[in-house]
């Protein structure tokens, strides 16, 4: 074997998405093994005894760790370049694990108001119910940040590139602060995905994806992940996520650890679309605005090139004039592109953020972040670009 080749830390990340965390059986099998079980059996009681003291390695039961969960986790943990991975039954588990696994009465979290609709209500009906003050501020308003964190946090809770409206957050500056304030920095990546920007690398200090996204990436399961340090998850969200059950399935982690063997490939392909038919739209009748963080119009591209990689990801968002009537319109029309609220699929996917995603939140913090009633969230996915460009064409071109 070539020299150094025996470490994975040496591996490129393409080769880590394939044999990242591969752990066969004692069969041989080319592909990763399928455990099913529920439970594992012990020689004897003291070998039990031993495991649960956490002085034997080995499994005791699905809901703390099972081997084809584990194999994903580690094959996401090479990829992120993080000390551990947890994994969740969903994207959603995995923010609230986040979390709760390390919020207590009292405490307060400063996090950007542009967030996903279900983390928005985490953030400000959940979170109170147990004690827990938070406070939202414009994540791209340095000075915000700064006021908001001067009295002190527990947590920073942010993403970026936001949902729906696709605004930056400088990772490294609010990092700084949140330090400063004595707050751990939670990063919601899933619009980026690992491929294209490394949340860890720029201060922050846990990472969250919904693996049903992008790592997933074909609409067949939920998923997701926690990655941070060996202490942050040895000690705060191991504990949370076994005695609260919120863990993956084996079978999910055996089709997510599929998918990340050809999750560069799909985001590339993913991102030259989209970069196309974010073009494309700033040229058709109606468009008021097209959002997209590759476009020359965008206007955090310094941010863009100094934490991102890639043309500026899958999704983009565009604003109709005509209002919630012409966005109906445009995605009634569409002949190729599914209406769907999900996102980072192979298929095309389009929806109507005001009346699907952020529905449950007020008119009012719908206002504050951009979400109008002509926007319109487009994840592009792998089908043949001038397809997707000419679906947009006849859906945007004398409509009714």
């Amino acid at each position: 074997m070539t020299a150094g080749l025996d470490d994975p830390a040496n591996w490129s990340a393409e080769t880590r998405l394939v044999r990242g965390g591969l752990d066969r059986s004692g069969q041989g099998e080319t592909s990763e093994a399928l455990f099913l079980n529920s439970g594992f059996v012990y020689e004897t009681a003291a070998d039990a005894e031993a495991r649960f003291k956490g002085e034997q390695d080995g499994f005791i039961y699905s809901r703390y760790g099972n081997p084809t969960v584990a194999m994903f986790e580690e094959r996401l943990r090479l990829l992120e370049g993080a000390e551990a991975c947890f994994a969740t039954a969903s994207g959603m588990a995995a923010v609230f694990a986040s979390l709760m696994a390390q919020l207590k009465t009292g405490d307060r979290v400063v996090a950007s108001r542009a967030l996903f609709g279900s983390c928005h209500h985490i953030l400000t009906q959940i979170l109170p119910r147990f004690g827990v003050q938070t406070t939202l501020v414009d994540g791209t308003d340095l000075n915000q940040w700064e006021a908001a964190l001067k009295p002190g946090a527990a947590c920073v809770f942010l993403e970026t590139p936001a949902n729906p409206t696709l605004e930056l957050i400088d990772l490294q500056a609010v990092s700084k602060l949140a330090h400063a304030a004595g707050a751990r920095v939670v990063v919601d990546n899933v619009f980026a995905t690992p491929m294209l920007q490394k949340p860890l690398e720029h201060g922050a200090d846990v990472v969250v994806y919904s693996a049903t996204k992008h790592i997933d990436g074909q609409g067949r399961c939920l998923g997701g992940a926690v990655l941070s340090t060996r202490q942050f998850v040895d000690d705060l969200l191991m504990p949370f996520m076994r005695h609260t059950g919120p863990s993956l399935s084996p079978f999910n982690a055996w089709v997510l650890v599929k998918g990340l063997e050809t999750l560069p490939l799909r985001v590339e392909k993913a991102c030259g679309n989209a970069l196309a038919v974010a073009q494309h739209l700033e040229t058709l009748p109606g468009v008021e605005r097209v959002i997209y963080p590759g476009l020359a119009s965008f206007p955090q591209k310094a941010l863009v090139a100094q934490q991102m990689s890639g043309c500026g990801g899958t999704l983009v968002a565009f604003e109709l004039s005509g209002g919630k009537a012409a966005a109906f319109s445009c995605l009634d029309r569409l002949k190729l592109v599914d209406i769907s609220n999900n996102l980072g699929d192979s298929k095309s996917l389009i929806t109507h953020p005001e009346t699907t995603t952020h529905r449950a939140i007020s008119d009012e913090e719908r206002a504050a972040i951009g979400v109008t009633s002509g926007l319109v969230r487009l994840s592009v996915g792998l089908e043949g670009v001038e397809d997707l460009k000419a679906d947009f064409t006849q859906a945007l071109t004398n409509r009714i």
